[in-house]
């Protein structure tokens, strides 16, 4: 059987001196090795453990859950955002409402570049919309989360430098294993049929999207949020809010 990976947390009670050695020992006897290690929130312990015997997992659920100075929340296969909260401390923010929705401030880009850096790993077809304010970073963190998973990004359209409205991409730029950046605001409202013929196109291929402003994306074209695998928000600070009330089709600054 092949190792498999598991994501176990728990909450410590009482933080008693050598809790942390004998949980560790108990691994080492079931022969489950450690691959990560971290305090996760505040009391709260995350592991990434690798085994080849499910049945291991099971057995250490049951043991565990008879320690009176620990509680597990969790024991299950990782999920993307158990992966980060490993490596980076903290868990990733996700809409109560809305679970696809994860909200990054500023000062959690490296956060955000790996979170990203790890959706871009994945094959195939996904669409991401990256909701912000201007001058917050969203470019330049895609772009970041590109170079983190080894890929190529292409500009179908941005205002990073200057706008730019792509008509066509090369051949070498059209290679569906790219990431495609695409802003909402200029490509439904400041673009031309040719450029818009080419999103179509981009749209419909198996590769990575990210698209800027997903918003004023789906109200100006024919797509709908459905066509979002996530959203990601990145605000300066965590009650900042992102809104268009002030920008007109007729008028929209160019600091979008």
């Amino acid at each position: 059987m092949e190792p498999k990976q598991w994501y176990m947390e728990y909450k410590i009670h009482k933080n008693r001196p050598g809790l942390l050695g004998d949980i560790a020992s108990l691994l080492g006897m079931l022969e489950v090795n450690i691959l990560t290690i971290n305090g996760v929130e505040d009391r709260t312990r995350g592991m990434l453990l690798q085994t080849d015997d499910e049945e291991k997992i099971e057995l250490l659920g049951k043991m565990l859950r008879k320690v009176e100075n620990i509680t597990i929340n969790t024991l299950r296969p990782p999920r993307l955002t158990d992966i980060l909260a490993v490596r980076h401390g903290r868990y990733i923010e996700r809409d109560s409402d809305d679970r696809k929705t994860f909200r990054f401030t500023r000062d959690e880009l490296g956060l955000l570049v790996d979170f990203l850096g790890e959706l871009f790993k994945r094959d195939g077809n996904q669409t991401i919309g990256l909701r912000g304010m201007p001058r917050v970073g969203k470019t330049e963190s895609i772009i970041a989360g590109s170079v983190c998973s080894n890929k190529r990004w292409a500009f179908v359209s941005s205002t990073l430098l200057r706008q730019t409205v792509r008509s066509q991409l090369s051949e070498e730029e059209m290679n569906p294993n790219n990431v495609f950046i695409i802003d909402g605001i200029v490509s439904t409202i400041r673009s031309n049929e040719k450029h818009y013929s080419l999103l179509q196109e981009i749209m419909a291929m198996p590769s990575t999207k990210v698209i800027e402003h997903p918003d004023i994306f789906v109200r100006e074209s024919q797509f709908d949020y459905d066509v979002f695998d996530c959203i990601v928000e990145l605000r300066n600070t965590p009650d900042e809010e992102i809104s268009y009330e002030n920008f007109t089709t007729a008028g929209l600054s160019d600091d979008f």
